[in-house]
C-alpha cells in the first residue's frame, strides 16, 4: 500500500511539473507569435512566416498532448471516434515541426549559396505554396496509420468509449512494422537534406571574406541548431517503440523512460525554435524587446533558461 501511495505522490508530481513547464513556454510562444504579427516585414519574410509555423504548431502539441495528459490522469473516458480526431490532429502537428526545419533549412541554403536567385524563390507567395506542401507532406503518416486502423477496426467501436490512448492505433504487429517504415522514410530524407544543406553552406563559408563569412559563419551555425532541433524531433518518433519494448520488462521503469522522452524529445524541440529565431535574429529579437511584458531585462533572461522535465504520463504511440 505504501509503495502505491508513494507512486501516486510521485506521480501527482510530475504531473504538477507539467501544467508548470507547459504554462510557462506557452506564455513564451504567444510572446513570439504576438512579435511576429508586430511588424509587416516579419509577415512577409519567409524565414520568419516559417517560424510562425513552428510556434503554432509546438503550441498546438503542447495544448493538446497537455489535455490528453489530464484526461488520462484522471482515467477520463471519451468516445473513439473524438480520440481519432485527436489522434490525427496531433500527429499532423508532430511532423509539421520537423518538415518545417527542413524547409527552413533549404531557405537559408538559398539566401547563402543561391542569393540572387532568393528573392525570387523565397517569396510571400513562395511561403504560402510552402506551407501548403508541409502540410501534406505531413498528412501522409496520418493516412498511413488511420487507413490502416479503419481497415482492421470493426464499426462498433468508434462509438465505444476508452482512455484515449495513441496506442489504440496499432492493432496488430505488422501494422507497427508500416508505421516504422514511414518513420524511418522521413528520417532518411530530412536528414540527408540536413546534411546537403550543410555542406553546401560549408563550402561557400571557406569561400568567403569579411562580412560574407561572418554572416555565413552565422547562417551554418543556424543550420546546425535546426539539424540538432530536427534531431530530437525525429527521435520522438522512435520513443513509442522504445516505451513498448521496455513496457515488457518493468512498468516503473517504463514510467521513467516516458517521463525522460517526454522531457528530452517532446518539451526541448518546442523551447530550440525560440531560441534559435526569437533570440539569436538581430531584428526579431529587437522587436521583442518591444513587445515584452515586463521589459529587456526579463526577454534577455530567456537566453539562460534551462530545459527541465515534463510528464510520463502523456499518451504515447505516435
Amino acid at each position: 500500500m505504501g509503495g502505491s501511495e508513494s507512486l501516486e505522490f510521485h506521480l501527482n508530481d510530475r504531473v504538477t511539473i507539467v501544467q508548470f513547464l507547459v504554462l510557462i513556454f506557452l506564455c513564451i510562444n504567444f510572446l513570439l507569435i504576438a512579435t511576429f504579427f508586430s511588424k509587416v516585414y516579419f509577415y512577409t519574410t519567409m524565414r520568419y512566416i516559417l517560424f510562425a509555423v513552428t510556434l503554432l504548431s509546438d503550441s498546438s502539441i503542447l495544448i493538446m498532448s497537455n489535455n490528453l495528459l489530464i484526461l488520462s490522469y484522471f482515467r477520463f473516458t471519451m468516445q473513439i471516434g473524438l480520440c481519432v480526431i485527436i489522434y490525427l490532429n496531433l500527429v499532423l502537428c508532430t511532423f509539421v515541426t520537423p518538415v518545417t526545419l527542413t524547409a527552413m533549412t533549404l531557405e537559408r541554403y538559398v539566401a547563402i549559396c543561391m542569393p540572387l536567385r532568393h528573392g525570387e524563390l523565397c517569396s510571400t507567395r513562395s511561403s504560402i505554396n510552402c506551407i501548403l506542401i508541409i502540410h501534406s507532406l505531413s498528412s501522409v503518416p496520418c493516412i498511413v496509420v488511420l487507413s490502416m486502423f479503419f481497415a482492421s477496426a470493426p464499426h462498433s467501436l468508434y462509438t465505444q468509449y476508452s482512455i484515449c490512448s495513441m496506442g489504440m492505433f496499432v492493432f496488430l504487429r505488422w501494422q507497427n512494422n508500416v508505421k516504422l517504415a514511414v518513420y524511418q522514410c522521413y528520417f532518411l530524407i530530412m536528414t540527408l537534406t540536413i546534411i546537403f544543406s550543410y555542406s553546401k553552406i560549408m563550402k561557400v563559408v571557406k569561400a568567403a571574406t569579411g562580412e560574407d563569412k561572418k554572416s555565413t559563419w552565422k547562417g551554418l551555425r543556424t543550420v546546425a541548431l535546426h539539424g540538432f532541433q530536427l534531431l530530437l524531433c525525429l527521435i520522438q518518433l522512435w520513443c513509442p517503440f522504445i516505451e513498448t519494448a521496455v513496457l515488457q520488462i518493468n512498468l516503473k521503469l517504463f514510467i521513467d523512460v516516458r517521463y525522460f522522452n517526454y522531457i528530452m524529445f517532446n518539451l526541448t524541440p518546442r523551447c530550440l525554435s525560440p531560441l534559435i529565431y526569437g533570440l539569436r535574429d538581430d531584428q526579431f529579437f529587437l522587436a521583442l524587446k518591444r513587445n515584452a511584458p515586463f521589459g529587456f531585462p526579463c526577454v534577455k533572461c530567456m537566453k539562460n533558461v534551462q530545459i527541465s522535465g515534463l510528464s510520463d504520463l502523456l499518451p504515447s504511440g505516435l
